[in-house]
Formats: structure tokens, sequence, C-alpha cells
């Protein structure tokens, strides 16, 4: 199945079933009072997400997706049926837009996860509404609402705890590939990462980390200038922006640019694409160090560490260095998940402390 990340759909929410005037009757009485019934709701559309999907391209095939209409009312006080909803499954990791205001309207971010995108119509009224005692015998009606119409644009950017970041042929596909389930496309030439890949790493049952796990992402490689549209890695730089932590991980046997030349081109491209993607928490991971000298390994790593970046040596064919590096992103991820709840927290405190202070006479010098 192709791959598609980003696609504009049109949505439409049912319209709401009028509202009828009628009047009971019997045998010489042909109007006994008011019973007109209300009409149904019309049905709404929402996304959901489904972590079986993993492409927008089953969305492709279709331009407008519609909920149904609400059914109008009856006589003898009978409410119209109202229209069913209709539910789009999307990725985890959906981002909806509008297509024409560019504005966010929500994000579907983990497994049922429902996102309201247009709302029903509302139900029309029957003439029972009118009824009063000097008012006995109403004609008036309300016809239903007219149901929400968007177009909207979606974007999928992968939930991941790690992102590989790297040239093409850095060994991303392979690293993936030997520390989860994942079977990416692997070759000796470049570019054969052509979408994203995720993978679930388990850390593996040793000192305190049985049963834990973590999501790496492999993004297609990256080129000098893919943040201004060059080569392949710009279409998928988006994937990064939700990951906790950014591994970048550099080919120690490139014949084109040293460690520290690759590692500087990448950050600059991440930093160039986003100022808060380009900040994230990083790592270095050499890789193929089984093709070089390990005089020439040392050389590196400390290269890089003199720049402030954690390195770790790996090779991914001989599995050399695998599982230290397992356990130190998974470390690394539960130091960053921490500081992201004490950070949410001391937010959610210092807001209720100034909305407290604000509403106090003596903050605002009242008394």
């Amino acid at each position: 199945m192709k791959f598609i990340d980003s696609i504009a759909i049109i949505v439409r929410a049912g319209k709401g079933g009028n509202g009828i005037a009628t009047f009971k009757t019997s045998k010489a009485k042909p109007k006994m009072g008011p019973d007109g019934g209300d009409g149904g709701k019309g049905g709404s559309v929402y996304l959901t997400g489904d972590n079986g999907v993993n492409t927008l391209s089953n969305l492709r095939f279709k331009g407008i997706y519609a909920a149904e209409d609400g059914v109008q009312g009856g006589a003898n006080g009978c409410t119209g049926r109202c229209g069913k909803d209709f539910i789009i499954t999307v990725p985890v990791g959906t981002a909806i837009f509008d297509a024409e205001t560019k504005e966010l309207l929500g994000e579907v971010m983990h497994e049922d996860h429902k996102v309201l995108i247009a709302k029903g119509g509302q139900k029309g009224l029957g003439n029972m509404h009118w009824a009063t005692a000097t008012h006995q015998r109403p004609e008036e009606s309300r016809p239903g609402g007219k149901g929400e119409e968007r177009n909207i644009q979606l974007e999928l950017k992968l939930v991941a705890d790690v992102g590989l970041a790297g040239f093409p042929n850095a060994g991303k596909s392979t690293l993936l590939s030997v520390i989860s389930a994942a079977k990416p496309k692997i070759a000796d030439y470049p570019f054969t990462t052509l979408v994203p890949n995720l993978g679930v790493v388990d850390a593996g049952a040793n000192d305190g980390y049985n049963l834990k796990s973590f999501v790496m992402a492999d993004v297609p490689g990256l080129i000098e200038f893919a943040s201004e549209g060059k080569g392949l890695g710009h279409q998928f730089l988006k994937h990064l922006e939700r990951t906790s932590l950014i591994t970048y991980l550099v080919d120690i046997a490139d014949e084109e640019r040293t460690p520290v030349e690759a590692l500087q081109i990448l950050k600059h491209e991440l930093m160039s694409f986003s100022q808060d993607l380009g900040s994230k928490p990083a790592i270095v991971v050499l890789n193929k160090t089984d093709l070089v000298d390990a005089d020439i390994v040392a050389k590196w790593t400390a290269e890089i560490e003199k720049l402030g970046h954690e390195v770790l040596t790996i090779s991914a064919v001989t599995n050399k260095g695998l599982q230290a590096l397992k356990y130190r992103l998974y470390d690394l991820i539960q130091v960053y998940k921490n500081q992201v709840a004490l950070a949410s927290d001391k937010t959610e405190e210092i807001t209720n402390f100034l909305f407290d202070r604000k509403e106090s006479n003596d903050f605002l010098g009242l008394n």
C-alpha cells in the first residue's frame, strides 16, 4: 500500500430533520390540538484512531465524507430518527487542519480517540412547542439546522519515542531491523528507505528492564539542504517532531565526510526545519565501528563529546553495543517524560496561582 501522510478531504455533517405542524384528530373533531413531532438531529463526522492503520491512503479514493441527515418528525408527537454519525478511521498521530485557514482543529493521539470534525444540524421543532393557553392551535414549526461542512487537511505525524536521523546508508534501517521486529528494506545503495518505518524495541530482561519497551522511527535518509526541499528526507522531517528523543546515527566509516561534519549537517537541517525539532534532547550513535580501527573510534568519540554530546558506539551488523544502546535510550526517554510531566504540573500550578492572585483585591490594589 502506498504511504500517504497528507491528504485533503471534504467532510459534511447531516442536516437536522424538519419539525412538522400537525393536529390530533378524531371523528367530528378535526383539530383537537397540536401533535407535530420534532425532527431528528443530523449525524456528525468524527475521526478516530486505529493502531492497525499506518497511512492515509485509504482516504484517497473518496473526496467527500458525509454523515446521514436526520429524519422529519411525525404526527402524534413522533420524533424523527437521528442521522447516523460518519466515523473516519485514521492512523494514530493524525493532525487535522482547516484547509482554508490552516487552523489546527484537533489531533488523534491514541487508539479509539474520537475527534469531532463536523457537527450535525440541530433538530427541527414540531408545533407542539408553540402551544400555550392563549395559542392553542399553532401552525408554526421549525426546519432542521444545516450540518457543518469543512474542507480539511489531514497530516500524519508518527508517534514514536525515538527518531533516527542520519544520512542515506548510515545504517538506520539495519539498526531498526536488528533491535525490533520491523522489517524495513535494506540494501547497499542510498535511499532504500522511501517511507518512515516504526518498530517496537524491547529493552530486554536485565537490570530491571524486563517488559520495558519503546517505539523507534526510521525516517528516510537526510541530505544537506533537506530542510529546503532537497532529496527525500524533507518530506518526512515532520515525523520527528513528536519524538521524545533524536538519535543522530552517524556512519563512522563514511569516506565523504567526517563524523563531526555529518553531525553538524544533520543538526543544521533539523534546526532549519523547526527550532523545536532541532532543540530536542539528542544522543549521537556512531555506527559501523566494525569497519574502522579502535583508535579511530576513540578519536571521533572524543571529538563529538567535546561538542557536548553523549556518544555511543555500535555495529548494527555485528550487534556490538546494541544492548547498551537500548538500555540507554530507554533511560533517556524516561528522563524526558518525567521532565515533561514536572513542567506540565509546574505550569498548571503557576497558572492556578496567578488566577487566584488576579481574583484577589489585594493583588489588584482595590482595597
